[in-house]
């Protein structure tokens, strides 16, 4: 039973188990967009200038080596948005230390 299991395990493709991360230009969207966004996919990049930013929803699920945080950016309009389900990079956390 369990090489069944095991079979149809590695037969699904790999986007079954994990969801993709989506990209967002924060350029192109208001916040309230922004928030809708983030809550509907779970999983996005929202680039930000050059760089940007990950969040995920709901904050408890950040992967390991992150940690929750507040993020403030600026939309399409020029309006400052902050964000709470923000997942940054911790330099406190064990995961990091190579």
């Amino acid at each position: 039973m369990r090489s069944v299991i095991f079979a149809v395990a590695l037969s699904l493709p790999l986007p079954a188990f994990a969801a993709g991360v989506m990209n967002v230009k924060a350029s192109e969207h208001s916040c309230s967009e922004l928030t809708q966004i983030i809550r509907q996919n779970k999983k996005v990049f929202v680039r930000v200038g050059f760089g940007g930013r990950s969040f995920r929803y709901p904050p408890a699920q950040c992967s390991m080596g992150d940690k929750r945080s507040t993020t403030s950016l600026r939309d399409a309009g020029g309006k400052q948005c902050i964000l709470d389900y923000s997942c940054i990079f911790d330099p406190a956390s064990p995961y990091n230390f190579p």
